[in-house]
């Protein structure tokens, strides 16, 4: 019992230490000890001398029953909860100059050449002056090229609207930016990617008329593009999942794997076309050089040409995408990956190109680029 009676007293004598210095910034309380609630939060050892683990003598020499008194908490003292609002303002305060912080403030803009916004459009014209007026805002934009495969060539009143929308917002140093439509005579997905003699830069950005990225996000993604202009570096990934209950002796088979299964994994091979840098030489390389087997079966099922450039870049080059966080914002309807049977098509041409191949060519990674001045978890 000794060593129960000094740890009980060791317990006082901290109580009263701390009680002492209480000219410091920070308190110490010391928690009620086990033999405190037992002997009613008494503050030294019992009357009587007796064991502080045996209830005290009663009448007679019988003992007396136990009796447990609720153990009393102190309430935090005030300086406790003014110490944690101002912590909690001044998060806020930094987090403020933090968003408020100009975009260019640590690291200059991209050097060299700007790129090329190849927008993909279809009866949304809406959409498409929307997608031209915020895009003719970003400072790294040269010139807007629009994919049109309408049957009808567009109106005068609509290139009038597009070209003041894109001269009103233009950032660039001579105030213009370059609005050039691309027609085609038949109506394919091919023709996102058809080749352009006239393209002025080497990078080209992929985008859908619907979707809308910061411009900030755009100028990480093309500085990113810039360290690495054979990579494919964009905003929607994707992976290719071995399907172990398709797999046969022949070949292996894949599964198309859609965003949740990039955000549990961290996994990925793809990044789409609906938002993506690459380099221009890949429209090239699409358009004269990929088997023609792939472009048929883009035009056939309307389906899957993103998933063809993802092949063709990876064969060239060896090596994964780049996938860069960023900001989306949809202005349009939901598309195709909407509709019922989706995943099936798509691990349909996962596998049929990869027949056409000889192999699968892509290559899954886990790289992620963020930009770590303006996000808190990185």
């Amino acid at each position: 019992m000794r060593g129960l009676r000094t740890n009980y007293i060791n317990g006082v004598g901290c109580q009263q230490s701390v009680e002492s210095s209480s000219s410091s910034l920070f308190h110490l309380h010391a928690v009620p000890s086990f033999l405190q609630v037992m002997r009613g939060g008494g503050s030294g050892v019992g009357s009587g001398g007796g064991s502080p683990l045996l209830p005290s003598s009663g009448v007679g020499g019988r003992r007396a029953p136990l009796k447990f008194r609720q153990t009393k908490f102190r309430a935090f003292p005030s300086w406790t909860l003014s110490f944690f609002l101002f912590v909690l303002l001044l998060l806020f305060v930094v987090a403020g100059q933090r968003r408020r912080l100009p975009r260019y403030e640590t690291s200059p803009p991209p050097s060299g050449s700007g790129y090329t916004v190849l927008i993909n459009t279809w009866k949304r014209n809406d959409l498409l002056k929307q997608s031209v007026s915020h895009y003719s805002s970003c400072d790294g934009v040269e010139s807007i090229h629009i994919v049109w495969s309408e049957p009808d060539r567009p109106s005068d009143s609509l290139r009038e609207s597009l070209r003041q929308a894109a001269q009103q917002n233009s950032k660039n140093c001579d105030g213009t930016v370059d609005l050039k439509f691309d027609l085609n005579e038949a109506d394919s997905l091919n023709n996102r990617f058809r080749d352009i003699k006239d393209l002025k830069t080497d990078a080209v950005f992929s985008i859908d008329d619907d979707v809308l990225f910061p411009c900030a996000s755009m100028d990480l993604a093309f500085s990113v593009w810039q360290s690495a202009p054979t990579a494919m570096v964009g905003f929607v990934p994707r992976m290719h999942w071995l399907d172990n209950e398709m797999r046969n002796r022949d070949r292996e088979y894949y599964k198309y794997g859609g965003w949740w299964s990039v955000w549990w994994t961290g996994t990925y091979s793809m990044v789409l076309s609906k938002a993506a840098f690459f380099h221009k030489k890949y429209l090239d390389l699409y358009t004269n050089h990929m088997p023609e087997s792939i472009r048929q079966y883009v035009t056939k099922y309307r389906n899957c040409e993103d998933i063809a450039m993802s092949f063709l870049s990876a064969n060239a080059t060896g090596a994964p995408p780049i996938w860069v966080k960023g900001r989306i914002f949809e202005i349009g309807s939901s598309g195709i990956s909407s509709l019922g049977g989706h995943s099936q098509r798509r691990s349909h041409c996962l596998n049929l190109f990869a027949k056409i191949y000889g192999e699968m060519p892509l290559v899954a990674t886990n790289m992620k680029v963020v930009d770590s001045r303006h996000s808190w978890f990185w």
